[in-house]
């Protein structure tokens, strides 16, 4: 193909025996990064999605073959713009190709950094104006790579919350999908215009901005700080383990989502991560950092996105993550998930008895929340049971379920005696407050970002940004009191301290706390249903229903003038 290639270019750019040896052969050395890169990148689609190992050494020799090829077309531009006729778009391609292995590399390794090199890369495109010919070209192959190219770099601008950028950016992608269609004459029209919905729903999906002075809206990071975590208390006695893996799940009918990415599990993984470190400052140019260089902090735990898994992948992943976790290290399963409910009534009360959440079944989904099946003394076949997550309690687990069936997960039993803990969803919220759903769960919010969850029950849709930090302060206070309420708890059950010792999880069980306390203070949160649970149970005269916490919560409220939405009475029972 290099041959080819090569004979051809020669021919149109004159005599062959006009054209220096060197410069021949800088063309030949070219094809040939460009053939390799090409074969590489395409062998990455045959890569195993799960397992972390086997995947590395291939990526290594990926990014090195790119990392010449980027250079190579640097320092040889002149002569491939004269014998080769490089074209700008070509060098934006090889620039765009850079910036997807630098976002597959943050899927796969869960490192933020490798995020902001992949946006890197991506701006610089934009910047240099790469793709700006493609338009005067009739081919419209080359206008989809431009558009896709669009859509990649608004991934990225999402995670890394540069929600400026992104709406610069989807202008942009507007008028060019607007000029695409006028000038071809296409079939996927319908499916680019749907790709600039879902990104201007998923944009909007927080129910509550925090402005500036000038009105400009803040950009809220909900990733792990250097003080976000309540810190131990000297002395405190809790587990070692730490968080090593993650499974987070979308599979709700109707919920926001951007890729492959619902907004709900765009919220969970960012409450796994922490603040990204920006690499590129300490390098020239970008793409020269070696891949198997660390950033100096503990490692964000590893992450497997699964957007509406069959059951057979989910229980692949999960099999992989339970194979792979290393000692005293725990698992975590987050399930976003539509409820599915047993269709019969049963005798026993067993792990199958329940019900649990959807599995993609590979047809369509029939619509509504609930589930049936047709003959009703089986159990249903794409629905993840609790039964279905035993075997993986032989290793530390900690599992979120939220769902409108997360109770079916109150009925654990934990066999090995290993710790396990459930936190599991309200399973249906005030009528007031649901027709918010396809923006993502409130219970996860709360997990995410607390005082937007907060802001948003107390019945606010915008604040300034002072009374914002203002709060946020506040909040860390009582995210301290909360850690302290649970190490100091006598009844509490073990595997909660036993998690206590990791940060994220520290900070995700302080929250669902507060999250709990906020709900049951609330006057229209009146149905037990619309409370989270817990397995084991937590005590709740020492935790959920503490009157410490219920004061803090009352004093949180009179700071943003919303003291009368919440109860006071709950403190006269004490």
């Amino acid at each position: 193909r290099t041959e080819f290639a090569l004979k051809e270019i020669m021919s149109s750019g004159g005599a062959e025996d006009d054209i220096p040896q060197a410069e021949r052969k800088t063309v030949t050395d070219f094809c040939y990064l460009l053939d390799k890169s090409k074969q590489l990148f395409n062998g990455l689609r045959d890569l195993p999605q799960y397992g972390q190992k086997q995947w590395q050494s291939y990526f290594g020799r990926t990014f090195d073959v790119y990392t010449k090829l980027w250079k190579f077309q640097q320092q040889h531009r002149q002569v491939l713009d004269n014998r080769y006729g490089l074209k700008r778009w070509q060098i934006g391609e090889i620039a765009s190709k850079i910036g997807q292995l630098y976002y597959h590399y943050y899927l796969r390794t869960s490192e933020t950094s490798y995020l902001n090199e992949a946006f890197s890369f991506y701006s610089a495109i934009r910047q240099r104006s790469y793709y700006s010919q493609v338009n005067k070209e009739d081919r419209p192959e080359l206008v989809v790579k431009k558009l896709r190219y669009y859509a990649r770099f608004i991934v990225v601008c999402l995670l890394l919350n540069k929600m400026d950028v992104v709406k610069d950016l989807v202008k942009e992608l507007s008028d060019e999908i607007e000029d695409y269609t006028h000038r071809f004459n296409t079939e996927d029209q319908v499916e680019w215009n749907l790709v600039l919905q879902e990104v201007a729903a998923f944009i909007e999906a927080d129910p509550v901005m925090v402005l500036n002075d000038d009105n400009t809206i803040v950009i809220t990071s909900n990733r792990l700080s250097e003080t976000g975590a309540p810190l131990l208390e000297q002395g405190m006695i809790v587990g070692q383990l730490a968080l090593a893996d993650a499974l987070i799940i979308g599979n709700c009918n109707n919920q926001v989502k951007f890729s492959e990415l619902t907004i709900d599990m765009f919220r969970m993984l960012q409450a796994l991560e922490r603040e990204p470190m920006n690499l590129a400052s300490q390098m020239n140019k970008p793409g020269m950092q070696e891949s198997t260089e660390k950033p100096a902090r503990r490692e964000n735990p590893h992450k497997y996105l699964l957007y509406k898994p069959t059951f057979s992948q989910l229980y692949t992943f999960l099999a992989a993550s339970f194979k792979e976790l290393p000692a005293n290290s725990v698992l975590l399963i987050y399930l976003s998930a539509t409820g599915v409910f047993p269709s019969g009534r049963s005798d026993s009360e067993g792990p199958y008895d329940f019900g649990g959440v959807l599995t993609n079944s590979n047809r369509d989904i029939i619509n509504g929340d609930a589930i049936h099946k047709r003959n009703q003394s089986y159990k249903e076949m794409h629905c993840l049971h609790p039964g279905d997550l035993y075997p993986f309690t032989r290793k530390p687990l900690f599992i979120i379920v939220d769902s409108s069936n997360s109770v079916a997960y109150k009925n654990f039993t934990n066999l090995f005696g290993q710790p396990l803990v459930c936190l599991l969803s309200p399973t249906a919220y005030p009528k007031a407050l649901q027709d918010q759903s396809q923006r993502g769960s409130l219970f996860t919010l709360f997990l995410n970002n607390p005082l937007m969850a907060f802001l948003f029950v107390s019945g606010l849709s915008s604040m300034r940004r002072g009374l914002w930090e203002k709060c946020q302060d506040y909040l860390r206070k009582i995210n301290r009191d909360i850690a302290q309420l649970l190490t100091h708890s006598r009844s509490i059950d073990q595997s909660f301290l036993q998690f206590f010792g990791d940060e994220f999880l520290r900070l995700l069980l302080t929250r669902f706390v507060f999250c709990s306390a906020t709900m049951r203070m609330h006057k229209i949160f009146r149905e037990t249903r619309n409370y989270p649970e817990s397995y084991p149970q937590l005590p709740r005269d020492e935790t959920v229903e503490n009157p410490h916490l219920q004061k803090h919560i009352l004093e949180l409220a009179s700071i943003l003038d919303v003291r009368n939405v919440f109860l006071e009475n709950t403190l006269d029972d004490y």
